[in-house]
């Protein structure tokens, strides 16, 4: 079954200096059903709420059948590890939902 799609909205940006200030993007996953959606976003609330980083923020929101995911970086680094960390949670959230429904 495919429930993701996942879009990318955000901006990176350089101060005046053109030194990378900061990277926030929001990060758009639509699923097949309002359930999938919950079921997702309640398997992987808590890895969002405790994970530890200090260069970066995430955020999550449930909005019918779509989890917004904020995320604010100091660096691309740090940015790009929360991207890898969301995706990972969600991806395995998914897979072991399909497991057990099959």
């Amino acid at each position: 079954m495919n429930y993701l799609n996942f879009n990318f909205f955000g901006g990176i940006f350089i101060s005046e200096s053109d030194i990378l200030k900061s990277i926030n993007s929001d990060i758009v996953i639509d699923f097949d059903s309002e359930k999938q959606a919950k079921i997702v976003y309640e398997s992987i609330f808590l890895e969002f709420k405790t994970s530890p980083d200090y260069r970066s923020s995430m955020d999550l929101k449930l909005d019918k059948n779509t989890i917004i995911i904020t995320i604010d970086a100091e660096d691309a680094t740090s940015f790009r590890a929360s991207i890898n960390s969301a995706i990972k949670w969600i991806k395995l959230s998914v897979e072991i939902n399909e497991l057990a429904e099959n």
